[in-house]
This record gives structure tokens, C-alpha cells and sequence, in this order.
């Protein structure tokens, strides 16, 4: 059960919010719409100014009750009903044009945050759920925009108000309104004090929230695990925990921004009751008319309603600023596996000779055991290596390192000669094609599943590569054939359809390194021999890495490389490597497929 003073994953107490200036984070995303800032800021003085002005034609109506003439009291009502009309239009212009702002900026913000997500390395996403990133792509991004669409333009203008409307309260009766003024240190005092508390409890429950969602989406993206094993009623207690302690996070900034609210609101209107008591018995001596009483009631209600307003955007201001540090922090990681400043470029055209240069490997999850142990090996252009060993042995590390999802901690790995740490990761994976243990199937068409290994590539050559893998036959058979929908991660699939559809997409794709894993091991047998003859074809003048459990695929292969513990033990031929005995004869008996046929 998570710790409810510390969020999933986290070791220690959440460190606090910074402070409110760290918004200024999304004024490089807000940059280039300058001239569309510029035309809500005009709106927002102008229904500023309208609103200040209002107070100055109810004065005048007041005054003039007992004016004689008519003329003169209908013309005060006029130019206030236009004054009422100008305000409607320039709030409605100002309230269309930050709106756009705010979803033109969040848009932005969503499409650097993916992009900066999508390319970081495996590493990365031992340390975060996908949950969580996703929570901060959606959740804080939509505080962002509320802030950027709404607030902050609220703000300004009641900020506007404020000010002209303390000024022309000190214009209209300085007495009053230095009796006024006494009471903004009480007010500001609250709200500076909640404020820096609501501040952390703010981004502690945004933090929760993306924790709520990484565990729903773990769960529901596993689900028919889940309930093979009967775990639905732990799944549902962990996520119910997690969830309790986010609602029991967002009761603290509730019942925070609660206090602050009474606190301030109390304050401002019973100081406008003492105020108001003293300028009735003015008017009642003569000091001043019931006009200019009128319109000092009306700044002084629209200066504390916009302090009020500010009190409460100031915890909404709180929230989006704990909401633009967590994405931030996004855009800021630093990934552990980085492209060279000044790539250097792969002989043209590609080979494939592949070397191991004394390489090793720690996970960095796993830092006390090493994955690789000194690897030295070298994979002749055109060659076709097995590797075999029981599992932890490193043979998924090697192809992991070669696509250079991680970087080794020493020593190097070269493609034709040239480091890999040298060279763009985009310009040497375009060479490579992977065909993982665990296909992945997108949820889109049987056809753009394939073509995802060349989107360029033309319906033939799509079917092509379907033909090649054996899939033509179970795809042709689907309701809409290669335009058939096969469901969020394949599920209208079975495996050994997802594998087929994996291996077409390595086939399409046409590259001169082949990285199989287990690539096979999900096929019935007669589909196996397709699959195979397939690949066979297909790795003639490539080179070719698999691993394998299935001694037919195994003695294909021109070398086979025996790995233990993260070390190369044992290299040869099948028949030399049996009857060496050791590592690779037991393995014949008991892991491979057929093993009993090898003795």
C-alpha cells in the first residue's frame, strides 16, 4: 500500500512547490502568438476601463433625480446603456481571443512534451510509469490552459480594476478611502501566508493524481492477466488507495483555499461596511452628495471584488505553477543515451559487420549485477549468428545495445567500423529491423500495422510482405481484410497472428541488420516453416541476429554464440557445440524444441 506522505516511487517527502514565478517557464510557447497577446491585452483594457467608467455615468444619473429636464437624465441613461454594450463586446472579444491563446499554447505544450517523451530512452520508463506521463501530457496541460484561457486574463483585468479603481476612489473621497486602504494589510496577509501552503498541497495532489492514473492504465492495459489470476479485487483495493490518498490530498487544498476565501472575503466587505456607514452620515451632514456616495460604493465593491477574484486566481495560479514544474521537468530530463553532437555518417552503402568491442553492462536498475561481462564478438557482413543460453544470460541485452537503447558502461560497439556512439540513433535503426518476443500490435489496420516498418511503402508491397510471412491467408480472411481493425494491442489477434504481422513488418522494412528475438516461438509448426523459409529468403546478403529456443532455427545458423551469465562461454556449429558437451549439449536435451532429437 502506497505511503500516503510520499507519492508511488518516491523515497522521501515531496519537496515543495516553487513559487508562483516558475509559470514564466510557458512564456517561450506563448512567444510566437505576440500579436495575438497583444489583441487580448487591448480587450482586456478596454473592458477594464469601461467597467471604471461605469460608475462615473451612475453618479451622474443619481445626481441628476431632480434635475428639471428630462433631456438631460435620458442622455446619462444612453451613454450608460452604451457603456454597458461596449463592456459586452470588448469581454466577449477578450474571452474568444485568450481562449484561443490558451488551447493554441497547450497544444504546443502537449506536442513538446510527446516529442521529448517519445524519443528518451528505455531507461527513462524505469523510473516513470507511462501512467504517469500521460496523466502530465492530459491533467497538467489542461490546468495549463485554464490558466492560460482564463485565469491570467482574469487576473490582469481585475489587477486593472484594482489599481483605477483605487485611484478614482482617492479622486472621489480621500477620506474613505484611506480608510480603505487600512485594511489591504489585513487582506494581503492571509493570502500570502495560504497562499505558499495551498502552493505545495497543490502540486502534492497533482503528483497523486498522475500516480491514480499510471496505476488504472498498468492495470487496464494487463487486464486479462489480471483477471486470469483473480487479481481484480487487489487491483481494485490498490487503485482505490491511491486514489483516496489523492481525494484526501485535494481535501487539504480545498479546505486551504476554503480558509482563504472566508478570511479575505470577511475582511473586504465588513471594512466596506465601515466604510459605508461613515459616507451614509456624510451625506446626511452635506460632506457629499448621494452621487459621489454611490459611485465610492461602486469602486469600492469592484476594488474588493477584485481582490477577491485575484485570491481565488491566485490558488488556481498555484496549481498550474506545481502542474508547469512537473512538465518541465519533462522537457528538461536529461536522457542517459544521447546523439552525438556532430554525428558522423555509415559507409554507403550498409554492410552489416557488427563488433562487440570488450563491452559492458550494468541495467541501471539492476547496477549490482552485470548484464554483459566483457563481450567480444564480431558479426561478419551477411552473417547469420544464434544466440543461446538459459534466461538472464544477456542475449536480449546484446540486441538492446546494438539498437542502442542503452549505452554500454565500457567498451563499444561498431557497424561497419563505425561506433555506434557516433552516429544519429535514427541514422543507424533505419538500417535495422526488429522482430521482438512480444509483437506489438497498434490499434489501427492489419495493413498499417505492417506498414508501420515503411510508411511509404505501397499496398503491394505491403502484401507482399504479408505473403512472405504467411499472414496473407488469416489477414484476407478478416471481416475488411488488410483494412480490418485489429484492436488496441492486437486483441482480436492470436499470438501467433500478431507474430506473423511483426515479421511482415520486418520484411518490408528491407534493412541490412535482422535482430530476431524469439521471433518464431509463438507459431504452430506448419506456420513456423513458412515463417522460416521466409526469413531464409530474406536474410540472403544480410546479417542476421536471432535469438532462439527452437533447434531448427539454431542450426541454421552460420555460428552459434552460447552466453552464461553475461559472458560468451561457448561459439561453433551445432554438431561441434553438442559434442563439446557443457552448456550447449544440456540445453539440447532440455530447453530447445526438438531437443530430444539432437542426442
Amino acid at each position: 500500500m502506497a505511503d500516503r506522505r510520499t507519492a508511488p516511487g518516491k523515497t522521501e517527502p515531496r519537496e515543495k512547490s516553487k513559487k508562483i514565478g516558475s509559470l514564466t517557464a510557458l512564456w517561450p510557447y506563448m512567444r510566437p502568438y505576440r500579436g495575438l497577446i497583444a489583441q487580448a491585452l487591448a480587450a482586456l483594457v478596454l473592458t477594464a476601463c469601461v467597467s471604471l467608467a461605469l460608475p462615473l455615468a451612475v453618479r451622474r444619473v443619481v445626481d441628476n433625480f431632480r434635475v428639471g429636464s428630462s433631456e438631460i437624465l435620458d442622455t446619462y441613461f444612453l451613454a450608460a446603456l452604451g457603456i454597458a454594450g461596449l463592456l459586452a463586446l470588448g469581454s466577449g472579444l477578450r474571452y474568444a481571443l485568450v481562449t484561443r491563446l490558451g488551447e493554441r499554447v497547450v497544444a504546443d505544450i502537449r506536442k513538446a512534451v510527446f516529442d521529448r517523451v517519445i524519443g528518451m530512452s528505455p531507461a527513462f520508463f524505469e523510473k516513470i510509469m507511462t501512467g504517469e506521463v500521460l496523466s502530465r501530457i492530459t491533467t497538467d496541460t489542461t490546468l495549463i490552459q485554464s490558466v492560460i484561457g482564463s485565469s491570467i486574463s482574469i487576473a490582469l483585468r481585475n489587477a486593472l480594476i484594482f489599481i483605477g479603481g483605487l485611484i478614482l476612489m482617492m479622486l472621489t473621497s480621500g477620506k474613505l478611502s484611506g480608510l480603505v486602504l487600512l485594511l489591504v494589510p489585513l487582506v494581503i496577509v492571509p493570502i500570502l501566508t495560504l497562499g505558499r501552503r495551498l502552493r505545495a498541497i497543490s502540486k502534492e495532489n497533482q503528483d497523486w493524481i498522475a500516480a491514480s492514473s499510471g496505476n488504472a492504465s498498468e492495470a487496464l492495459s494487463s487486464v486479462q492477466t489480471v483477471q486470469a489470476f483473480t487479481h481484480e479485487l487487489a487491483s481494485r483495493a490498490a487503485f482505490g488507495d491511491v486514489t483516496e490518498t489523492s481525494y484526501d490530498v485535494a481535501r487539504r487544498r480545498i479546505r486551504a483555499r476554503a480558509a482563504m476565501t472566508i478570511i479575505v472575503i470577511f475582511l473586504i466587505f465588513s471594512g466596506i461596511v465601515g466604510v459605508l456607514w461613515i459616507g451614509a452620515n456624510d451625506v446626511r451632514s452635506g460632506v457629499m452628495t448621494e452621487g459621489t456616495l454611490v459611485q465610492f460604493v461602486i469602486y469600492a465593491v469592484m476594488v474588493s471584488g477584485s481582490v477577491a477574484a485575484l485570491s481565488e486566481i491566485w490558488g488556481e495560479l498555484q496549481r498550474a505553477a506545481g502542474a508547469t514544474e512537473r512538465l518541465v521537468e519533462l522537457l528538461h530530463l536529461e536522457d542517459s543515451v544521447q546523439d552525438p553532437a556532430a554525428p558522423l555518417a555509415l559507409p554507403q552503402p550498409v554492410r552489416g559487420e557488427i563488433t562487440f568491442e570488450d563491452v559492458q553492462f550494468r541495467y541501471p536498475a539492476r547496477p549490482d549485477r552485470a548484464a554483459l561481462d566483457g563481450i567480444d564478438l564480431t558479426v561478419r557482413a551477411g552473417e547469420t549468428v544464434a544466440f543461446v543460453g538459459p534466461s538472464g544470460a544477456g542475449k536480449t541485452t546484446i540486441l538492446q545495445l546494438l539498437l542502442r537503447f542503452y549505452d554500454p558502461d565500457g567498451g563499444r560497439i561498431t557497424l561497419d567500423g563505425i561506433d555506434l556512439a557516433a552516429v544519429a540513433r535514427k541514422d543507424f535503426r533505419q538500417h535495422m529491423a526488429l522482430v521482438p518476443q512480444d509483437p506489438v500490435i497498434f490499434a489501427a489496420s492489419a495493413r498499417e500495422n505492417i506498414r508501420f516498418g515503411r510508411p511509404e511503402a505501397s499496398d503491394a508491397e505491403v502484401e507482399a510482405a504479408a505473403r512472405a510471412a504467411a499472414a496473407q491467408e488469416f489477414i484476407s480472411a478478416l471481416p475488411e481484410g488488410y483494412d480490418s481493425y485489429v484492436g488496441e494491442r492486437g486483441v482480436m489477434l492470436s499470438g501467433g497472428q500478431k507474430q506473423r504481422i511483426a515479421i511482415a513488418r520486418a520484411i518490408l522494412r528491407d534493412a541490412p541488420v535482422l535482430l530476431l528475438d524469439e521471433a518464431t516461438s509463438a507459431l504452430d509448426a506448419e506456420s513456423e516453416r513458412a515463417v522460416q523459409e521466409a526469413v531464409d529468403t530474406l536474410a540472403e546478403g544480410r546479417t542476421m541476429l536471432v535469438i532462439a529456443h527452437r533447434l531448427a532455427t539454431v542450426k541454421k545458423a552460420d555460428r552459434i554464440v552460447v552466453m552464461e551469465g553475461g559472458r560468451i562461454v561457448a561459439q561453433g556449429g551445432h554438431d561441434a557445440l553438442v559434442a563439446q558437451g557443457g552448456l550447449y549439449a544440456r540445453l539440447a536435451r532440455l530447453q530447445f524444441t526438438d531437443g530430444i532429437a539432437a542426442e
